[in-house]
């Protein structure tokens, strides 16, 4: 089996959220050994990818702590790989099988994916508490807008915070998140600031529940933001976005996501920084 290692929503290397690749030749391997080897690259996910036909594949997304659904940015690395290999032609439009479902993958200058339907997640969200475990003892004022768990895939926390300064503040206890998450089903936060630069928010997502303290660059999450966005009207119908991820990291990763009916798509571009194989002993 063949590995890659992929800088995905970077512009240049060593930039946006590294992923795990990993073509598959034979089936899928046991659940457990792809967990260890996600373990092993410690990225926050590996994906491994099944062929189905010519411009059909599967593909499951595993972090170190075990399965997920779906991962935005490791189906992003997933396709530069894909194209970058000559798997894919330029402009092809590919059919994705994961466990969020059928979605729809358009390869040319960026690799744009169709998100799963966006929805609300109906929760009881204690916002006093949220705002506790993400700010400490800050008594900043928060924005006039709701939070609201979100999916395209996976559920998130969409939680508004006032400006850029306060959002880079923020350290959140990972511990006391974490279990919030485990009790709301959902896979984390994702804070943002609406912005009035090059980028249509500037955003932070945190996930400790799944061993991830804080990602670079999340498509699913930007996605369910997008939606959000929308539903309040702060984008139109048929709006493209940009967000910036990762600046606190100095990992900066620039995400896309456009509207298109009723659907979401997310994207942005990604660098290969290693491959080799791997050996199933």
């Amino acid at each position: 089996m063949r590995y890659f290692i992929v800088d995905a929503f970077a512009e240049v290397s060593f930039g946006g959220n590294p992923a795990g690749v990993v073509l598959l030749e034979d089936g899928f391997p046991a659940d457990e050994w792809m967990r260890l080897v996600a373990a092993e690259f410690r990225y926050s996910e590996t994906a491994f990818v099944q062929r189905d036909g010519s411009l059909e594949f599967t593909v499951r997304y595993f972090t170190p702590c075990g399965e997920v659904d779906l991962c935005g940015h490791a189906t992003i690395a997933t396709f530069g790989v894909l194209q970058d290999e000559g798997m894919v032609p330029d402009g092809a439009v590919c059919r994705l099988h994961t466990l969020a479902g059928n979605l729809e993958v358009q390869v040319g200058e960026m690799v744009m994916m169709q998100m799963a339907a966006p929805h609300v997640v109906e929760a009881d969200v204690d916002v006093e508490q949220l705002h506790h475990i993400m700010a400490g003892e800050d008594k900043a004022e928060w924005p006039d807008l709701p939070v609201e768990i979100i999916s395209t895939g996976l559920p998130d926390i969409m939680m508004p915070v006032s400006s850029v300064e306060a959002l880079n503040s923020l350290q959140p206890d990972m511990d006391a998140l974490a279990e919030m998450s485990r009790q709301l089903s959902v896979t984390g936060v994702h804070a943002f600031s609406l912005s009035d630069d090059d980028y249509t928010a500037h955003v932070r997502n945190f996930a400790p529940l799944y061993g991830i303290p804080e990602e670079s660059a999340t498509g699913t999450a930007n996605a369910a933001l997008t939606y959000y966005l929308l539903r309040r009207g702060i984008i139109s119908a048929n709006a493209s976005c940009r967000f910036l991820q990762g600046e606190v990291m100095g990992r900066p990763s620039v995400v896309a996501t456009q509207v298109k009916g009723d659907a979401i798509y997310v994207g942005g571009n990604s660098r290969i920084i290693a491959h080799g194989h791997l050996i199933c002993s």
